[in-house]
């Protein structure tokens, strides 16, 4: 009898919600070690105060736990399992002028760095994707303004709980009760500190949202309690935090505390310890217009309001300078920074930041004023609108590519005719410098050069073979070769790739390369593929291992282009004559002829003849000999 007892209870206690790893967390303001992801606007203020967005139109932040969470249990079998969990944070919005947005989100999502945008979409989703189940984002929003009707606000000052959409399950103005049931209104964007409690029941799949004003304590009766299986919604492992965003009306999200565990109730947080966000600046340029047009309303026509007017006027116009006329797509693509920010990093694209051109524009040398970040910002022209945003689209897509041998975007603007493409500053420049720019020559040993090479060959794996798409970098030389503090060779001016499906489905955008490293066949299809990046690597090898340019004008006939030179020297038997005399004779014999060797190799003229990068790298690392595996076609 006992026993027949004690197994079904056994069983029971196995499949309960309570036995995952429970997380208990609390944060009485934010330090700088904190154990949090951020991204977007998102930083920690020196006094401790999280900050999601600053008062900067149409931005996202966002603040995630850094470590995933358990939030699901019994993954395998027909029922899932929701774990309980309870949060309490307090968040302060605070606004300059009349009217901001959009507000923030508490969120649980599979990943935390999430593809959203401003706006209406708080930074959680976007419009290609809100809606989707395979999404499996959840959130409670605290939204100011009434979006469109698609979105199905309640009014410009609600809590919402959503489920892999911005259109809530359920929402309530917000509000609070008090002991003898009575509803109190009261502003979100007061700017006044808030505390919010969300409890889930895991058993009972009940949700709870209570709100009020900081001054009061937890209401008993919470604002929304809605039944709801997260099952289905949930991973297993997800990351906790918050999202927020701004848009043509912006405002300042503060997070000042917060406090989270699974399968109990969350600590209570310590008020007294909560940091305050910074008073808004009294003396900045919109509130002075705001004054100084309530003055003129009021006839106060003075000398000193004729002279500030003229100050505001002055700013205004300065202000307007680095303005931005956004259209509506521009929203749906994450990455997106400020032309202000830009602007600024730059000095106002002064010429003394000026790094050099490269394809279609001129790049300059930033610092990003909100995180002091050292970035090479290219600046490009189109007239075509049409042109711009299949390639932004491209470049949001792009933005995702990460690998130890490319230099990542880190985003992208667009303002009037102008794209400006971020990335990685690369303390060392270019390839080309030292092999052929005079103050650089001869600074790079042939053991450094071996080293690029290899490492600009596995960035062309990644983009061939191991990325979720096939990208096609389609402008493969030794001035997009950069290189980093520790000499390592990274391939850049990846934003004008090509995107390519596994099947092989051309997504085309601009027509680009370098005629001395362009493909033969490209002149007939227009169409590059792997093998004309194959190709155009081939001319790489050469001009690494020679010290020459594809093309030298001024040199003899025989000489002119270097593929045809070095390979007369490999027909004449003399290949080493091809290396370049800045080396001198410390190199590995064995390694430079397999480069030149291998050079001649990638760029044979029948693109089918060509190797694939990644049996480039397998000659590069020795696993195959080239003598034995290919032959030469001439």
């Amino acid at each position: 009898m006992a026993a027949s007892i004690v197994l079904p209870l056994l069983l029971l206690l196995l499949a309960s919600p309570s036995l995952s790893d429970n997380i208990d967390f609390t944060y009485n303001g934010f330090k700088s070690d904190t154990n949090l992801s951020l991204d977007g606007c998102a930083h920690i203020i020196s006094n401790g105060v999280l900050q999601l967005t600053n008062n900067t139109y149409k931005v996202t932040g966002h603040a995630f736990f850094s470590s995933p969470i358990q939030l699901l249990l019994n993954t395998h079998s027909v029922t899932p399992a929701a774990i309980s969990f309870s949060t309490t944070f307090v968040f302060d919005i605070i606004t300059i002028g009349n009217g901001g947005g959009h507000g923030l989100a508490f969120a649980m999502a599979p990943t935390k760095t999430l593809d959203g945008s401003c706006c209406n979409y708080l930074g959680l989703l976007n419009k290609n994707n809100s809606g989707n189940s395979s999404n499996h984002v959840f959130a409670v929003e605290f939204d100011t303004v009434q979006g469109a009707d698609a979105f199905k606000d309640v009014d410009d000052n609600h809590v919402g709980v959503d489920l892999n959409s911005l259109i809530s399950n359920v929402s309530k103005t917000a509000s609070y009760y008090t002991n003898n049931s009575q509803m109190v209104n009261f502003e979100l964007e007061s700017g006044q500190p808030i505390q919010a409690w969300i409890d889930y029941d895991g058993v009972a799949k009940i949700l709870n949202v209570t709100i009020s004003p900081l001054s009061v304590d937890k209401p008993s009766r919470p604002l929304i309690s809605h039944t709801i299986d997260l099952s289905p919604i949930l991973k297993e492992y997800m990351y906790v935090g918050f999202s927020s965003s701004t848009g043509k009306l912006s405002s300042s999200h503060y997070i000042l505390g917060w406090s989270f565990r699974t399968d109990g109730v969350a600590r209570s947080l310590d008020r007294s310890r909560l940091p305050l966000p910074p008073e808004p600046a009294k003396a900045s340029s919109i509130s002075k217009a705001a004054g100084i047009r309530i003055g003129v309303i009021s006839s106060l026509v003075t000398l000193v309001l004729v002279a500030l007017a003229f100050s505001v006027s002055w700013n205004l116009w300065q202000r307007a300078k680095l303005a931005e006329t956004l259209e509506d797509w521009e929203i749906d693509y994450p990455h997106r920074l400020p032309y202000r920010d830009l602007y600024k990093a730059t000095k106002g694209f002064k010429e003394t930041e000026l790094l050099g051109s490269g394809s279609f524009g001129l790049v300059y040398k930033g610092i990003l004023p909100r995180t002091g970040e050292e970035v090479a910002i290219k600046k490009i022209s189109s007239n075509s609108r049409q042109a711009v945003r299949e390639f932004v689209a491209e470049v949001a897509c792009l933005a995702r590519i990460r690998h130890r041998n490319l230099v990542p975007l880190q985003g992208w603007c667009k303002r009037n005719e102008d794209l400006l493409l971020v990335s990685e500053f690369m303390p060392n420049g270019s390839l080309d410098t030292f092999l052929f720019e005079s103050e650089r020559c001869g600074l790079l040993s042939w053991d450094q050069r071996f080293k690029i090479l290899k490492g600009v060959a596995l960035g062309l794996v990644y983009l061939h073979e191991e990325w979720e798409q096939v990208v096609v970098h389609r402008d493969i030389k030794s001035s997009n070769v950069l290189l980093d503090a520790e000499m390592n060779g990274r391939l850049g001016d990846f934003g004008l790739a090509g995107l390519y499906e596994r099947a092989g489905n051309t997504r085309m955008t601009l027509v680009v390369g370098t005629l001395a490293y362009m493909a033969p066949e490209m002149s007939r299809t227009g169409k590059p593929v792997p093998s004309s990046d194959v190709f155009a690597y081939g001319i790489l090898l050469l001009e690494v291992a020679c010290g020459r340019r594809p093309i030298e004008p001024s040199a003899p006939t025989r000489m002119l282009l270097l593929m045809d030179w070095v390979r007369d020297c490999k027909m004449k038997g003399g290949l080493l004559e091809a290396v370049d005399p800045k080396l001198g004779r410390s190199y590995v014999r064995e390694e430079v002829e397999l480069v030149l060797k291998l050079g001649l190799v990638c760029s044979q003229s029948i693109p089918e003849v060509r190797p694939t990068m990644r049996q480039v790298i397998q000659y590069l690392n020795g696993d195959v000999n080239l003598a034995d595996d290919v032959a030469l076609v001439f």
